[in-house]
């Protein structure tokens, strides 16, 4: 990687601003609004919502709570507007009919009521398949091999973190490399490029923002890698902790332990998000060595999880940005 790509150009301060890649489109959010742009048959279909502002001083707002508030939160966000961006493409206009099942459905729910049951079904499901594979996959596989090895929870969580971190990198290599998400990813590309131009305090232009690096310190990639981290850390601790107890100690070894041990770290799961949360934050909010270190690895996937996109691509992130851009200069100040 290039001294280019690593460094922002030019950067006169950060932005909270900050969004999603869709199918052909982008959705932005802003302090006071959310924004998705589609481009549908050459022009781009610009879609605004007020964002419900959190009181200030509420639970939701104090630290280690509002990781994992945000995280959920973006979980439900990100898929409303994936779905919608659906509906906007020109492959989603064109299929105009829906099924039986789906107008039954509907029927009965209600069309609000049928949205939100859907949402919830998609982010249940793409929430439990991330746990499976990144966190309790990775416990079975070490599992198999904790005869050969010693006795102690350290070492088992040590080597399930190499082996949940491996099969991290090769599911987001393995997807990079899948033609349908090769322009997903050129979307995502367009969102970072155009937030480097915001941030770099220069008009918001197709030149402007092609210039720009596609690689950004406060990536959701490179939050989802510093879980990957965190959670060895949060586990071995607790885990060491737990074993004080001499009856769970006893069972080390067994079936049941095992169990325990995974029902124990999903328990955790909100902590370790919380945790990376606050990391990500206090990360973004500075530019050190120190934070240029602890940003390098999530900086350095990106390579895979984002492309180069055309003006047209572009054109889509421009538009996203300016529709959530604050009324108040400086109001979204990271």
């Amino acid at each position: 990687m290039s001294k280019k790509e690593t460094q922002p150009c030019c950067e006169k301060f950060k932005t909270s601003i900050g969004g999603q890649a869709l199918i052909e489109g982008i959705m932005m959010r802003g302090p006071e609004k959310d924004a998705i742009a589609v481009r549908t048959d050459g022009e781009i279909k610009l879609e605004v919502n007020p964002r419900k502002p959190r009181k200030k001083g509420s639970v939701s707002t104090w630290p280690l709570i509002r990781g994992a508030v945000n995280f959920l939160d973006s979980q439900i966000v990100g898929v409303k507007a994936l779905m919608r961006s659906a509906d906007l493409s020109p492959e989603g206009v064109e299929d105009e009919n829906p099924s039986k099942f789906d107008q039954w459905l509907e029927k009965k729910l209600g069309n609000e009521s049928f949205q939100k049951a859907i949402i919830g079904v998609t982010v249940f499901i793409s929430l439990s398949f991330s746990v499976l594979l990144f966190i309790l996959l990775p416990d079975i596989l070490v599992g198999f091999f904790d005869r050969f090895l010693p006795a102690n929870p350290l070492v088992h969580n040590l080597l399930a973190g190499v082996v949940r971190i491996g099969i991290f990198m090769l599911y987001m290599f393995l997807v990079s490399r899948m033609k349908d998400m090769k322009r997903v990813f050129a979307y995502h590309g367009a969102e970072h490029k155009t937030i480097r131009c915001y941030e770099a305090g220069l008009p918001l232009t197709v030149e402007n923002v092609r210039i720009q690096t596609r690689l950004h310190p406060r990536c959701g990639t490179s939050f989802l890698l510093v879980v990957m981290v965190i959670s060895i850390l949060v586990f071995s601790v607790a885990s060491s902790l737990l074993n004080q107890w001499s009856w769970l100690a006893a069972l080390n070894g067994t079936f049941l332990y095992r169990i325990l041990m995974m029902v124990c770290k999903l328990l955790l799961l909100p902590l370790v998000v919380a945790i990376t949360y606050e990391i990500n934050r206090w990360a973004g909010r500075h530019d050190n060595w120190f934070t240029r270190i602890l940003t390098a690895p999530g900086m350095w996937l990106q390579n895979w999880t984002t492309n180069e996109p055309d003006d047209s691509m572009i054109e889509i992130g421009i538009a996203a940005v300016q529709a959530v851009l604050p009324e108040e200069e400086g109001a979204d100040r990271w």
